[in-house]
């Protein structure tokens, strides 16, 4: 509800001559409609919303000792505006003896309109004044509940603001919270088990503080407007809202991954099956393959080829009992992990069958290098050279025989190509070989 402004001040001071009977009688109007509009003004502080919710509230905090003598000060403010009404009553009966007012009358108007002429109890509390009574002129008076009516209705705009304001606002920010847990427990972000659940709780701790907080103290959640000496002027203090808002956008950011991770848990944990499933085959043909290379090549270092990656398939068997129980959290850290394990597992298969398979790639390469020069060897007409024919069976019978010698069959197949090269040594010079100029041989 609004409340009308602070009351009209009286003029005039109690010294100097008589008061007119014309003066007298604008005063005297002046003076009414002042008493109108300060009973308004006090109606309306009465029946103010924010008053009625302060005097029902179990207040704390600077609140609670503002309050109290807010309310003292309203007390006294109807006491005063009864002194008021008195001292009025009383200047309008002298006037109303005479329709011309007698120069005695005239003084006693004077003194009664401005005069200190008002006896009021004492309001220490208040004005810190020792006295069991005090004596106020109707202008003195009036400036006082201007001051008080400015207090008090400080005290009450300002609570009721905050309290119109903030609760809210908390509230709202409360059932957004209670979604979040709701959406990170079915995710398995649960306090004591993920950081995002501790958080949580610290702020479902922190709102229902606040919100205690902000109902039995409001003044503590107010930030008065600087230079603004207006009742009411500021706004409510948001700082610990406002944290605690950015803070459950955080956690709400959080869950949003993890429920990234569960709809794309199932295409992951297929991907990573496979990968493993591609790494163990490969090891498997890579040990078939050692078992070979041992049988057939002699005198070669053939290197160990390690065993299925057993750590990786238990811990692939955890993220998949993760996704089973819906505990997203531990589920996400998992799986990025094993993805890149999982791809150098991958790479280690794949080069260990490399290097185990190395010598029978070397062995193949030789005999196909034997083969190419018996290729050419026939093409020159020399198939039948006693000398070639012998060097290519004894590197042929090295290449193809188990276990074979890598290294003297190398030799073998390095002293048949020389063999053939000093054969074709004197046909390079006749011009009808087709074996082209400029061709050379080891």
């Amino acid at each position: 509800m609004e409340v009308p402004g602070p009351f009209p001040g009286s003029t005039g001071t109690p010294e100097g001559p008589a008061m007119g009977r014309e003066e007298v009688d604008r005063a005297l109007a002046r003076l009414g409609a002042e008493h109108e509009a300060i009973e308004t003004s006090l109606l309306a502080l009465q029946d103010h919303a924010g008053r009625r919710l302060l005097e029902g509230a179990e207040l704390a905090g600077v609140t609670k000792d503002r309050w109290a003598t807010t309310e003292q000060a309203i007390s006294l403010l109807w006491s005063y505006f009864d002194a008021y009404t008195d001292a009025l009553q009383r200047a309008r009966e002298v006037r109303s003896r005479h329709r011309w007012s007698t120069p005695g009358e005239l003084a006693e108007l004077t003194e009664l309109l401005r005069g200190p002429g008002i006896t009021l109890p004492s309001t220490a509390t208040l004005t810190g004044t020792p006295l069991l009574s005090e004596q106020l002129s109707l202008e003195q008076l009036t400036d006082r509940m201007n001051r008080w009516y400015a207090e008090a209705l400080d005290v009450i705009v300002t609570a009721d603001a905050v309290w119109s304001a903030l609760p809210a606002r908390i509230d709202m920010l409360s059932a957004e919270l209670h979604r979040t847990r709701s959406l990170a427990h079915s995710v398995g972000v649960r306090p004591g088990e993920h950081p995002s659940g501790d958080d949580l709780e610290q702020i479902t701790a922190e709102l229902t503080a606040l919100r205690a907080e902000v109902v039995s103290d409001p003044l503590a959640f107010w930030k008065p407007a600087a230079g603004s000496s207006a009742p009411g002027g500021g706004s409510p203090d948001t700082v610990r809202y406002d944290r605690a808002a950015r803070a459950l956008d955080d956690v709400r950011r959080e869950i949003e991954a993890v429920l990234d991770v569960r709809q794309d848990a199932e295409r992951r944990l297929m991907r990573l099956r496979d990968v493993l499933s591609r790494a163990d085959r490969t090891l498997a043909e890579a040990r078939q393959a050692r078992g070979e290379v041992l049988a057939k090549i002699a005198a070669s270092e053939v290197p160990a080829v390690s065993g299925p990656p057993t750590a990786l398939h238990e811990q692939l068997v955890a993220a998949a009992d993760y996704r089973r129980r819906s505990q997203w959290h531990r589920l996400s850290p998992l799986l990025d992990s094993l993805e890149q394990r999982a791809d150098d597992e991958l790479l280690r298969a794949r080069e260990s069958l490399t290097a185990v398979t190395a010598p029978l790639a070397v062995r193949a390469e030789l005999r196909g290098r034997l083969d190419a020069y018996k290729a050419k060897v026939a093409r020159h007409g020399m198939a039948e050279d006693p000398l070639l024919v012998e060097r290519y069976d004894m590197a042929r019978r090295m290449l193809w025989s188990a276990p074979c010698d890598l290294r003297a069959a190398e030799q073998a197949v390095l002293r048949y190509q020389r063999a053939a090269a000093e054969a074709f040594a004197p046909r390079q010079q006749d011009p009808a070989d087709h074996g082209g100029e400029g061709e050379r041989y080891e």
